[in-house]
């Protein structure tokens, strides 16, 4: 896999290519999901795909925060009473018991990924209580990726020396941006110290990754104060980074509405950040995974992309393949076999339909087989950077080239651009092409129209 060389990075190119599209976490995307889809689905096919025994990835969602950041596009409850976390966790325990029925008690855990939220809202006792009533529950392989994404300003080093003791060793750390001036723009105030206390506390306590996010386009950014958030943020020398890309969209948002549009960055100074971001993150070895994110190459992201079994979930890349995701808290979403299956939303709603017994399943969708074959060809892309036309035709029985004769020609502009290469036996993306990948996908997406796409980032 040849490397980027940042002087590819065509500003012009990344302009005309940066257009709303999804992120490609499912396909189908979740604005198909529709409340037609019942719990009744959800449990047929889970039903239907025990006798595998599948090995499981399980999320479990924690939505509360003490304070809102402007910038979020997350399902978030806010509030400051602590007590409120107690009959959450209890209906998360009461989901699983609802799911235990259909479970062979022999499959085993791969993977656990606690998101929100604010997973660490809850106390070190509770978070160690929550992992406790899980194991009770399921079984973890051994060499389980367990997981959790952390706020520093409230976390404390006792959080990770009780995650650390059950065995949790992956950490994603939210920074966004380090420039007081922008802090105080997302209402989001967090020192340099206070994050380096956290990650310092989770590699003592047995962490073998640590993540950050980060994130640009925020208001009041600009390519030097950026710069100086990417001088404090490598000395924390991380083993991976996620750069987002701000989603500006307060209409669906409201709490957006208070980021002032005049205070963002023009579009041109936005690519300009981005491209200082690569170029600062390929010059201190970290590798280009795909879709925002980067790893050191010894990381087990880089070998799962090298090895081609890296795939992507709703949490983000995973090396975890062939897994059943499971998902569990309000707006959680659970992805097996042909059915993705979302929660209830709100809080409240989610709380009150478990403690009367009820799966909390709000909307999802069942897969035709046109999805599925789309869904691989996206994933294939995705996670590989190349689509090896004789694999699908084995899996799928069809024709590549007469199937997707339609996408193979919107792709042509692109090739004349540069971003993949099209041959007889595949479609290989190139160097500048993989910061194009949501593009080139959309090409296969066979529900994407123009009334959507505004309810999505742009590309780049």
């Amino acid at each position: 896999m040849s490397v980027l060389q940042t002087q590819e990075l065509d500003f012009e190119l990344l302009a005309r290519y940066s257009v709303p599209g999804p992120r490609y976490t499912s396909y189908p995307t979740a604005l198909l999901f529709h409340e037609k889809f019942t719990a009744g689905d959800y449990l047929a096919e889970l039903d239907r795909l025990d006798a595998q025994k599948n090995p499981l990835s399980l999320y479990v969602h924690l939505p509360f925060c003490e304070s809102v950041c402007y910038y979020c596009g997350c399902n978030v409850t806010y509030t400051k009473d602590h007590t409120r976390g107690h009959p959450y966790l209890e209906s998360i325990y009461r989901e699983m018991d609802l799911l235990g029925p259909h479970l062979s008690p022999d499959r085993e855990v791969v993977q656990l990924h606690w998101g929100g939220g604010t997973p660490t809202f809850f106390s070190p006792v509770e978070l160690g209580h929550l992992f406790g009533e899980m194991k009770k529950r399921f079984r973890f392989a051994a060499d389980a990726e367990l997981g959790i994404e952390v706020d520093p300003r409230k976390t404390v080093p006792e959080h990770l020396q009780v995650l650390g003791a059950e065995g949790f060793n992956r950490i994603s750390v939210g920074i966004q941006d380090f420039d007081e001036r922008v802090q105080k723009a997302i209402h989001r105030v967090q020192s340099v110290a206070q994050t380096r206390v956290i990650i310092e506390a989770a590699r003592s306590n047995g962490f073998e990754s640590v993540s950050v996010d980060l994130m640009y386009g925020l208001p009041l950014q600009s390519v030097t104060s950026f710069s100086a958030t990417l001088d404090e943020v490598l000395d924390l020398n991380p083993d991976r980074l996620a750069l987002f890309n701000f989603a500006y969209l307060p209409q669906q948002i409201s709490h957006q509405k208070a980021i002032h549009e005049q205070d963002l960055p023009p579009a041109r100074e936005k690519l300009a950040i981005f491209r200082l971001a690569v170029e600062r993150l390929l010059e201190a070895g970290y590798r280009y995974i795909g879709m925002d994110h980067f790893a050191k190459p010894e990381d087990e992201l880089c070998r799962a992309q090298a090895e081609r079994r890296l795939q992507r979930n709703f949490q983000g890349y995973s090396t975890r393949a062939g897994c059943d995701l499971l998902a569990f808290g309000a707006s959680s979403i659970s992805s097996l076999g042909r059915v993705y299956a979302q929660n209830l939303k709100e809080t409240c709603d989610y709380e009150s339909t478990v403690q009367a017994g009820k799966l909390p399943v709000w909307r999802g969708l069942c897969l035709t087989d046109e999805d599925v074959l789309r869904r691989e060809v996206i994933m294939r892309l995705m996670c590989d950077f190349e689509l090896r036309f004789e694999e699908l035709q084995q899996r799928h029985g069809i024709d590549f080239t007469t199937h997707f004769a339609a996408a193979l020609e919107a792709l042509r502009p692109m090739e004349r651009d540069g971003l993949l290469e099209i041959g007889a036996e595949a479609i290989r993306i190139t160097p500048t092409g993989r910061f194009l990948i949501r593009n080139v996908c959309m090409s296969f997406d066979a529900y994407l129209d123009g009334a959507g796409r505004g309810r999505y980032s742009k590309t780049v």
